[in-house]
């Protein structure tokens, strides 16, 4: 099978990643201790058969798959397991620490903070009590977890080959990160299919038939084509050069069915905002200017224009089927003449804003970035705003610039869910300070970090909803839509289950 990816993966060691384009490569590769369920953000048994955790939530206990193998031959046993906690834990180096995005936002802290993340560790220890259970102990408990065990960044990996290659090697130059040759060329799991090449020249990455996975694939090989453009790939799906490509364009959708393509709508379960970027301009320090800059953009009509039948106008950062979502938060319905007053007010009415927005890739929140860029900054120029424009490479700078460097004023960004819990929307955004956002709020910081650490069930949803209000109110970001994307694959693909997490795994398909 040949798949059309909508843009170039940054590597493939899922510990120092959290872009969509990769983990669906590496997802294919690696396995977790535990999945999602085809189809759902609903939990079920990976790497471990069991797991539980002791009545506090500081000790979980992993009843690991007997007999499993790394692709190399390696055992995938207890070792192994805490072998990729404690090489998570013990990372050193700022610039390998700053590209561990999930294990900053979800475990906090490492031995030694050398990066981005600040907090004390979660992370305590691993005891590998027999090979076939794993005991992971915390310093606190996580609503987050089991849920966050599931992330794409957390695979486990084999021990043999991340030291052979020095996996841990990351460099830094300016605003661009070196990776080692593990992460490019010698990435191993117990996955459904083993990695053989990147040809980066030809934009292709092939994988293999993994037969020692335990879950092993229909196809023999399978293949990523990399085709930024979205007419691109629709065109080479018609040509029949590949057998499917995701983020399609919403409007060709009935087209696509009409020609015997499967369009497979995903539910929403993402969000599209437009980030402030507090630190470079003092005006954006004023909540009476991000207040008029929500005011001022046309949501309604945005989306009913630019996104599928399906998508939303967005209240908040965190998707209505989310625990935790509330609609007893501020709003900022379309008026353009109210944001002009919040900028006469906030003596903003000169206020000239760079604007930051990806080429070269499609986002399943964004389908078209420049489209979207052009719809917000002419709404934004009509309440007399000057727009600065930056336009860059998804992987080229664009993510470096905007969440590492923090040079822009605004940008757009959004996020699909990892696992279904407010948290990794509101706490992945919000909950610490961030180059992305710069700005430093005590009480946001502290009430985010309580509500990840309260109960799950009631008292969890309860705290995340008045979280989302505080947010609303303090507005860091203005939220845009919650958009329903759509993966489409041709007549002859069978087997391929749309996931709400952008989670598919081809090791169910097959090509007649």
């Amino acid at each position: 099978m040949i798949f059309g990816a909508a843009g170039n993966p940054k590597m493939f060691d899922p510990a120092f990643n959290d872009e969509g384009e990769t983990f669906r490569i590496t997802r294919q590769i690696y396995d977790t201790l535990i999945q999602n369920k085809p189809g759902t953000a609903d939990l079920e048994a990976s790497l471990a058969d069991k797991w539980e955790s002791s009545n506090d939530g500081k000790t979980w206990t992993f009843s690991l798959k007997s007999g499993v193998k790394f692709s190399d031959g390696t055992p995938m046993d207890a070792t192994a397991v805490c072998f990729n906690f404690d090489r998570w834990y013990n990372m050193k180096g700022a610039a390998a620490q700053s590209q561990m995005i999930y294990y900053g936002d979800v475990f906090e802290g490492f031995a030694k903070n050398e990066g981005d993340a600040t907090g004390e560790p979660v992370y305590k220890s691993c005891e590998a009590k027999d090979p076939a259970t794993a005991v992971v102990n915390l310093n606190k408990a996580k609503g987050a977890f089991p849920s966050a065990f599931t992330l794409p960044s957390f695979a486990i990996q084999s021990p043999t080959a991340l030291k052979a290659h020095n996996a841990d090697t990351v460099t830094q130059s300016g605003d661009s990160f070196t990776y080692s040759e593990y992460a490019n060329k010698f990435p191993v799991g117990t996955g459904p299919f083993k990695f053989e090449s990147w040809d980066q020249a030809k934009g292709e990455i092939t994988l293999v038939k993994n037969d020692s996975s335990p879950t092993p694939p229909k196809l023999d090989k399978l293949i990523f084509k990399v085709i930024p453009d979205e007419n691109a790939r629709k065109q080479a799906l018609k040509a029949g050069d590949i057998n499917g490509y995701d983020y399609p364009n919403p409007a060709d959708y009935g087209l696509l069915r009409n020609d015997g393509e499967q369009v497979l709508i995903r539910p929403s379960f993402n969000v599209l905002y437009l980030g402030i970027n507090q630190a470079n301009n003092p005006k954006l320090k004023d909540v009476r200017v991000r207040q008029a800059l929500a005011y001022g953009i046309n949501r309604e009509q945005f989306v009913k224009s630019k996104l599928a039948e399906g998508s939303e106008v967005a209240t908040e950062f965190v998707p209505k089927v989310i625990s935790g979502y509330t609609d007893d938060v501020t709003k900022y319905p379309y008026d353009p003449e109210k944001a002009k007053s919040l900028l006469q007010q906030a003596g903003a009415t000169d206020l000239t804003l760079k604007f930051y927005y990806p080429t070269e890739v499609t986002r399943p929140y964004m389908p078209n970035p420049a489209d979207t860029f052009t719809a917000i900054s002419e709404d934004l120029k009509n309440i007399g705003i000057k727009i600065e424009t930056h336009a860059e490479p998804w992987n080229g700078g664009y993510k470096d610039d905007v969440q590492k460097a923090g040079k822009q004023d605004l940008h757009l960004l959004g996020w699909t869910g990892d696992y279904n819990d407010a948290g990794n929307f509101v706490g992945t955004f919000f909950g610490r300070e961030k180059k992305e956002f710069g700005f430093n709020n005590a009480e946001l910081f502290s009430a985010l970090g309580a509500a990840d650490a309260s109960p799950a069930g009631d008292a969890h949803a309860k705290a995340y909803q008045e979280v989302n209000k505080k947010i609303m109110d303090f507005l860091p970001a203005v939220p845009i839509a919650y958009p329903t994307p759509a993966i489409v694959v041709g007549p002859k693909v069978k087997g391929l289950v749309a996931s709400p997490l952008t989670d598919e795994r081809f090791n169910t398909v097959s090509v007649s």
